[in-house]
């Protein structure tokens, strides 16, 4: 039921460009007005309205009718949100996870060689600083420029 609205949305949105597009703007006899002598007024006489105005009229209070039963409708069928992340496509796999605590440590450390903070000792001490380990394949030796 909802493709067969779809349609007619798209179809009444498509005449309504074509017969928009159709019809002669207001200024089309703004230069009449002042020597062609061939209007009243300077925008031209609207007596009654022709048959691309009252078609255009119709169209557009179809389409925003269709416009507020298809939001009705897609409201009250549409498909249900689910809590548990299976609509998200593939950021799905992401939805279950808790979210992480704020002063949460790290479970292990990226890299031994780093040195990690420790607790102080007790109030007011301050702990010996460590030097980290230095590996010899780390740091190549210097070499020295060659002379010519």
């Amino acid at each position: 039921m909802f493709v067969i609205f779809s349609v007619f949305y798209i179809l009444i949105a498509a005449a309504m460009i074509v017969l928009i597009l159709m019809q002669r703007g207001a200024g089309a006899d703004a230069g009449s007005g002042f020597g062609g002598g061939a209007s009243a007024t300077v925008f031209g006489a609207r007596g009654s309205s022709s048959f691309l105005t009252r078609t255009t009229g119709v169209l557009a209070a179809l389409f925003f009718a269709l416009s507020l039963g298809m939001g009705i409708y897609l409201g009250h069928h549409g498909a249900p949100q689910s809590s548990n992340g299976s609509d998200l496509g593939v950021m799905s796999g992401l939805a279950n996870k808790p979210a992480a605590t704020q002063n949460a440590q790290p479970a292990a450390p990226a890299n031994a060689e780093i040195p990690q903070a420790t607790e102080p000792a007790g109030q007011g001490d301050v702990p010996a600083a460590t030097a980290p380990a230095k590996a010899a394949s780390d740091v190549p030796p210097a070499t020295e420029p060659k002379k010519n």
